[in-house]
């Protein structure tokens, strides 16, 4: 994996800004975002060539009155009820994609867990230990970052918990 220059930085999403800004080593991988396509993140891990389990989704929820974000393979889905006891809550729903959106500060399909508008708890499955490497959203359709689970969870604060279902 490739650590991006400060240089590199300028052109940069505020995920990518914020990985170069900790220093943490990871890869970014551009492809041709089709709109057509059923899923944003079936269609990265196709376009990459990456297994599915690989490939993390970030879904934004209503917790308990607070918005929380899972982090889950792309593969799956969110276990609601179990991102809702990893943060101590009682009861999930999917937060409003507008709400979503302007909380973050990225559009739907290309949220991603880092450099959010506002930080938001943030809950990482557990699964992603078993790799050495996953990929989340860069901060846009079209742009994936592939980086050590670790340093995610460390960057974006998340606890680890089995929170993706399938």
């Amino acid at each position: 994996m490739a650590k991006k220059s400060k240089k590199q930085q300028s052109g940069g999403t505020p995920a990518t800004v914020a990985l170069t800004a900790a220093g943490v080593e990871f890869t970014v991988h551009a492809y041709e975002h089709d709109p057509s396509h059923p899923s944003y993140g079936e269609e990265a891990a196709e376009a990459m060539g990456v297994s599915p389990d690989r490939v993390f989704k970030t879904l934004v929820a209503d917790v308990d009155g607070t918005l929380v974000v899972g982090v889950v393979p792309v593969a799956g889905t969110l276990d609601l009820k179990a991102l809702a006891s990893a943060v101590g809550g009682k009861r999930a729903t999917m937060a409003d994609p507008a709400l979503a959106e302007r909380t973050t500060g990225y559009v739907r399909g290309g949220i991603s867990p880092l450099g959010q508008r506002k930080k938001l708890r943030t809950v990482l499955d557990s699964s992603a230990r078993d790799h050495a490497t996953v990929c989340v959203s860069a901060g846009r359709r079209g742009l994936e970052v592939e980086l050590a689970p670790g340093d995610l969870a460390e960057l974006t604060g998340a606890v680890l918990a089995p929170i993706g279902r399938g």
